[in-house]
């Protein structure tokens, strides 16, 4: 078919039609299937056949997938706004899927990580992958998944997964709590993406992410603002319930939209258009009727330029316009803006914030909350613990100050009940006592014990070079009396660089910790906590007493020092039964990796 207008206008009506028999076929018999037999149906509905956004409103538990590009479209993005629209309360997505490739080669930090930009994005149930099975026979660490990580019992970091798992459980839960409070929704372009389809490309969220643009996005974010997508079926059946409505780069859009949006923008409604204005009905028959009137609706919603409305011809200054129009919801610096991600939950007598370092890179910034008057607490999603924080009003504003380590993240509650106490200034640190040195390091698995002079990676000792599991650093460390706070360190971690394209290796923290990959610290026998997620730094202040003490570090690495010690398995009887049904991603160079203690140990002591 020619590319013509017409052309154009018979794909988009092809494209309505594939959704409506996806609809119609598919996605409502299995969701009245499922109610029928007492559950609930979980999708993941996109892709083809083309199912769009609204089609989410006839599945009970949307789901998407997210990786590391939390700034651009995403299918959990897609998911967690149709939620929001329709009134679901959980959306799910598959979760650490090509996690930091190959198998076993992902860190507890990775997890956390990527989980978090779940969690930014609006998700409150995370589906892992995985807990692929071995069977006894498979040996250790057992069968490699290509698709995904290894969070069981043959992972030897999976000594601290109840901690991962109970800060996963508290955010998830968390991020249940109220509402939504997302100030702009952002106009997804349907129709356009129907009349773009080709034969073997007819995917409404793929063309998306092209049509939407580089830009937007993050314009948005850096402004201080979250946002859910919303398309035409969400606006006949719900209307718009935010804001703001941006319509970005528009040609077609139904008439029936443009009257909701004129009721919209009466009531109060800002709207913004970038790039372009809508001038088209959409499809064959719709256009020839329907322009006319579109052309006249659109002069009157964007004719003039004012608080109510804007246009611009890129999307370059959007985010400073978007400020003219609305306060931002959580502002920080310039500088900070493209590493900070948050999530703004509304409570009946309060308002939570979940704010992400999404960067290898510390942040000290100030964060500007649109909560005026409220005091605030900071809440610890790995202990539960709550603790009164400081917030200086500042207009309609609540001032928190914010510092994060790399991948650090916090929750702020402001509410009524919250005090407004400030946390006491801490202390200057006094002695900084070194514990580089002398350590007896025990293998658990061998039992072979060495002394290590210097802390350093033992896969640089021939003996342990393959060695995958614990390895227990044993010392003696002195307190000296009349201590007001005690703290052991382990250094900031190590920056790294991607490595090849991106996406090359899946989603993974660009940060090396100094502890390779995990440490259970004791003292004096007790169980003082864990260290693998930045600030690799542990209060043991309760735990220690005047004099000496003893202290333990178990520390477990990953299955990769073992694999690489091993011949790789052979798929060729495999393939040759059921043909080359998955490849094998990264083996193909793998070595061990460095493992243990590998930064600076430091006891600071406070009197």
């Amino acid at each position: 078919m020619a590319d013509t207008e017409n052309a154009a206008d018979v794909r988009r009506d092809w494209g309505k039609t594939l959704t409506e028999l996806v609809e119609e076929h598919y996605l409502t018999p299995v969701n009245e299937w499922a109610h029928q037999h007492h559950t609930l149906f979980r999708s993941q509905t996109y892709g083809e056949p083309p199912a769009i956004l609204s089609s989410n409103r006839l599945v009970d538990l949307p789901e998407g997938e997210a990786g590391p590009h939390w700034r651009g479209f995403s299918t959990a993005r897609w998911a967690s706004s149709a939620s929001h629209l329709y009134g679901r309360p959980i959306t799910s997505t598959e979760t650490w899927t090509w996690l930091h490739s190959p198998a076993f080669r992902a860190t507890p930090l990775d997890m956390k990580a990527e989980a978090d930009l779940h969690f930014i994005e609006g998700i409150n149930q995370l589906v892992g992958h995985g807990w692929p099975y071995s069977p006894p026979n498979a040996g250790e660490p057992g069968w490699r998944f290509y698709a995904a990580a290894a969070f069981n019992e043959h992972n030897p970091w999976f000594q601290i997964m109840p901690e991962m798992t109970s800060y996963l459980q508290r955010m998830s839960y968390l991020m249940r709590q109220g509402a939504p409070a997302n100030d702009i929704a952002i106009y997804l372009p349907t129709d356009d993406a129907w009349a773009g389809f080709r034969p073997g490309k007819a995917s409404v969220d793929r063309s998306l992410e092209t049509m939407l643009g580089p830009d937007l996005i993050p314009q948005v974010l850096n402004a201080g603002y979250n946002f859910d997508f919303i398309d035409d079926e969400a606006i006949a059946r719900v209307g718009v319930k935010y804001p703001m409505l941006i319509v970005p780069g528009v040609t077609r859009m139904p008439l029936a939209t443009l009257k909701r949006l004129q009721e919209y923008q009466a009531g109060g409604g800002k709207l913004v258009a970038t790039r372009r204005l809508p001038e088209r009905a959409p499809g064959l028959l719709e256009d020839k009727a329907d322009t006319p009137q579109v052309s006249v609706l659109v002069k009157q919603l964007f004719g003039v330029s004012g608080k109510q409305a804007k246009f611009l011809a890129d999307e370059n200054g959007l985010g400073e316009t978007l400020r003219t129009m609305l306060e931002p919801d959580f502002a920080v610096s310039a500088e900070a803006a493209p590493a900070i991600g948050f999530v703004h939950r509304k409570l009946p007598d309060g308002d939570v914030y979940f704010v992400v370092n999404t960067s290898n890179q510390p942040v000290n910034t100030t964060g500007r909350a649109r909560v005026p008057g409220r005091g605030v607490e900071i809440w610890n999603a790995f202990t539960g613990e709550s603790l009164p924080g400081s917030a200086a009003p500042d207009g309609n504003f609540s001032k928190v100050a914010l510092t994060l380590a790399p991948y650090e993240s916090r929750v702020l509650v402001f509410g009524k009940s919250t005090t407004k106490t400030k946390l006491a200034h801490t202390a200057e640190r006094g002695d900084a006592v070194s514990l580089n040195s002398d350590w007896k390091v025990t293998f658990t698995k061998t039992g072979r014990s060495i002394q290590m002079d210097n802390l350093r990676s033992w896969a640089e000792d021939e003996e342990t070079r393959f060695y995958s599991g614990e390895a227990v650093y044993e010392k003696a460390i002195r307190v000296a009396p009349k201590f007001r706070s005690v703290t052991l360190d382990f250094g900031p971690g190590q920056t790294v660089q991607p490595s090849g394209p991106p996406g090359a290796s899946g989603m993974r923290a660009l940060l090396e910790s100094p502890v390779r990959e995990s440490a259970l610290i004791y003292i004096n026998g007790k169980k003082a906590g864990s260290v693998w997620v930045p600030p690799y730094q542990l209060d043991i202040t309760q735990f220690v007493h005047d004099g000496e003490n003893q202290l333990r570090i178990a520390v477990a690495n990953t299955a990769i020092n073992e694999i690489a010690g091993k011949a790789l398995p052979s798929y060729k009887l495999l393939n040759l039964r059921y043909g080359e049904r998955f490849v094998p991603q990264g083996f193909e160079h793998i070595e061990p990796l460095p493992s243990g203690i590998t930064g600076s140990v430091t006891l600071h002591v406070t009197q």
